[in-house]
């Protein structure tokens, strides 16, 4: 597969942003995230209408008047100058038929539909916001969206393709005025933050991110086997999270030849969980997060979802008031001593599920079907399958780890390993 690059233009906002919004401080949850490009991609195979790039183009600019901040730039970790700079927008074409990448949706193949790599920086690419329209020889396009980690997480992303494809509809762009700003009010950036260099940097490591698919029946399934008296009814994150952790868990270990203790960290949307009124809808890094540890020799799924559901539960308790500066401060420096243990294997599992991509419809339909592949060195990112019942599992691993992990018989009792996309 080739990818040519035939234009590029920078997209400003509509109308320009007013003086008194010119400059948006972050929060100190912003303060915290990497900066790091979240990617998206959304494949439309048959689209109807003619003129895409100039729908995508204008709506994109009438959206960024209401998402300013992603037309701006980033200050180091400070804040954000909402100067109108724009949003990249690239057009390529692919010299093969979108059935072939639906057909084997290599992961590492995704990764040049898009106009910026994951690891990149506002330094390096020049925007907050990247849109890449790649079409493709049958007609077919798919749509890959880079967003800046230091304005959004994944309901802000989620919130931005909604409005935009709205927009792109002629429909009223619906979005309260003090949606960006809010948090930086309850939640002031923090000196101690506001370093002159990253707060974690990713190393370049041989890493190898894959695909699975757990179809709704097989998740049913692994609910059953997962279910014990501590819990009863677990639920498909639960179990797919844990399943994931646990083969993880045994890849890391099979190699190293040791019993290593392991952490988990989930992050958790915190806009119906911070004890304040008017923040549901409140754009930004909106997130916190509770980390599950194992110390055991052996691991079995019953005891990791039980897990699970404990510290989600201890979460709740802990910050049913919300993240207060004090709290986050004493659970960054408990988190820092935790993963400077010698031998402690760290992961992340992110999901993306009940967030309304596969709504995002331009005006040629709704996508058939949404990738993020992500690869960042440990990290599972879940998100709904194209039949809103199964789930998709991005699972980023060191190449001698997947080559365990990616054959343990246990996972491909409940998960496809990269199967064709069914559209």
């Amino acid at each position: 597969m080739k990818v040519k690059i035939i234009h590029k233009e920078t997209i400003t906002p509509s109308s320009p942003t007013p003086s008194h919004l010119k400059t948006l401080h972050l929060s100190f949850m912003d303060q915290l995230v990497p900066e790091v490009y979240v990617p998206l991609l959304l494949f439309y195979p048959n689209p109807t209408t003619h003129e895409k790039s100039s729908i995508l183009k204008t709506s994109l600019s009438e959206t960024l008047t209401h998402f300013y901040p992603l037309a701006g730039k980033f200050q180091y970790n400070d804040s954000i100058c909402c100067d109108d700079h724009g949003a990249a927008f690239v057009e390529a074409r692919v010299n093969c038929r979108v059935s072939k990448i639906l057909e084997n949706p290599d992961a590492e193949m995704l990764k040049h539909l898009f106009p910026a790599a994951f690891e990149s920086t506002q330094a390096l690419t020049g925007h907050l916001l990247l849109v890449q329209v790649n079409f493709f020889e049958c007609g077919g396009m798919a749509i890959a969206i880079n967003i800046s980690h230091k304005v959004a997480d994944a309901f802000t992303l989620s919130t931005f393709t909604k409005i935009w494809a709205r927009v792109a509809q002629g429909h009223p762009v619906l979005l309260p005025a003090d949606s960006f700003g809010a948090l930086t009010y309850l939640y002031p950036p923090q000196d101690f933050l506001n370093a002159s260099k990253p707060l974690a940097e990713y190393t370049q490591e041989q890493c190898m991110i894959r695909r699975f698919v757990f179809d709704a029946s097989r998740i049913a399934a692994l609910q059953f086997k997962a279910a014990s008296a501590s819990v009863t009814n677990p639920t498909r994150i639960e179990v797919v999270s844990a399943l994931i952790w646990k083969c993880a868990m045994e890849a890391s270990r099979s190699n190293s030849g040791s019993i290593r203790p392991s952490v988990c960290s989930q992050p958790v949307n915190m806009r119906k969980r911070s004890g304040k009124p008017f923040v549901e809808n409140v754009l930004g890094n909106f997130v916190w997060f509770f980390k599950a540890i194992t110390v055991e020799g052996e691991v079995d799924l019953q005891s990791l979802v039980a897990t699970f559901r404990k510290c989600m539960e201890d979460f709740k308790v802990n910050y049913r008031n919300g993240v207060s500066v004090e709290l986050a401060y004493q659970t960054i420096k408990e988190s820092a001593k935790l993963l400077e243990k010698e031998g402690m294997d760290s992961y992340t599992c992110t999901s993306w599920c009940r967030f309304p991509f596969y709504e995002t419809n331009f005006g040629w339909g709704k996508p058939s079907w949404v990738s993020i592949p992500y690869a960042l060195k440990n990290k599972f990112y879940l998100m709904d399958a194209n039949d809103g019942n199964g789930i998709e599992a991005y699972v980023t691993l060191l190449e001698e780890d997947m080559t365990i992990f990616e054959s343990n018989q246990e996972l491909l009792a409940y998960a496809s390993l990269n199967p064709s996309v069914i559209y």
